[in-house]
């Protein structure tokens, strides 16, 4: 096996950077699967689009990998959503305890012995900080995993579906709590880019996505610096470490990039290398307007 490096998958490159330019995503399609095979067992799966032109890029864009907490941005619209409709208040006290609390919980944790947080504090922790209790929560407060597939079905999405509450979502059984980058895409694409929520919201949403910490080293970290982004990560800890993100380049139409990782032989650190390298072949699929 190959190591997992950003030097190898740049020497890589221009290998491909010789193929004829009247299939312009060949190249980096062709990157994407080399990456892969240098990952030593397990599946990439990457979907982009640029919505100015049409132009997509993908491998194995309609396979079924686990959402883990990807699944967060797709709840916060969800809840955004009851609020545009008057059903739900940003301002709205949920109440929980240290019984509520689970692993990386930082902002309920933190604010336990006030008994209640905001909808909207609720929302920001989860998908800036993947805080997890925050996410059961607003989930039971939704109606459970059944609404949230309900919502994305709404959204035409046909493939993605949540199923349980966390931590058991973070486990593959079938195709419980799975999505396809292709699908996660189309629906972030509905969700920030259309009119499924009311203009401030998505705005809330997309500026909790530029808040969000713990993608960094993921996507993002292949970004030129003047490229505004937005993700939300997801991690199983054995084996699958995902992102997508809405990216926003300078003078141009948003793009959007999903890229998910499985792969058990890997440590985390070696995934998120992964997907940062993925993100370096969709750079420079983008760059070519």
């Amino acid at each position: 096996m190959l190591p997992i490096t950003r030097r190898a998958v740049t020497l890589g490159l221009p290998l491909f950077m010789t193929m004829t330019a009247a299939a312009p995503t060949i190249a980096e399609e062709a990157a994407l699967a080399d990456i892969e095979r240098r990952m030593g067992g397990g599946r990439l799966g990457v979907f982009a689009v640029d919505t100015g032109t049409g132009r997509t890029l993908g491998h194995r864009v309609d396979e079924r990998f686990l959402m883990c907490s990807t699944f967060k941005g797709l709840l916060a619209a969800l809840v955004l959503s009851r609020v545009d409709a008057g059903e739900e208040g940003l301002a709205r006290l949920v109440p929980y305890g240290e019984k509520d609390l689970i692993f990386t919980s930082p902002i309920t944790k933190d604010h336990v012995r006030e008994g209640a947080l905001s909808v909207e504090a609720l929302c920001q922790a989860m998908v800036e900080v993947s805080d997890n209790t925050a996410a059961i929560l607003l989930m039971r407060r939704m109606g459970g995993p059944a609404a949230l597939t309900q919502f994305v079905r709404g959204l035409g999405d046909a493939v993605t579906n949540s199923d349980r509450y966390e931590p058991d979502s973070n486990s593959y059984s079938g195709d419980l709590d799975t999505t396809s980058p292709r699908a996660v895409a189309g629906s972030v694409r509905a969700i920030l880019l259309g009119d499924v929520l009311a203009p401030q919201s998505r705005e809330m949403l997309e500026s909790w996505m530029i808040g969000c910490k713990p993608g960094l080293k993921r996507i993002r970290a292949a970004l030129p610096a003047d490229w505004v982004a937005g993700d939300r990560p997801g991690t199983s800890v054995d084996r699958e470490t995902n992102d997508y993100a809405i990216v926003r380049p300078p003078g141009r139409d948003p793009l959007l990039v999903a890229a998910y990782c499985d792969a058990p032989r890997l440590e985390m650190q070696a995934r998120e290398a992964v997907l940062r390298m993925a993100g370096e072949v969709f750079v420079q699929w983008a760059r070519r307007e």
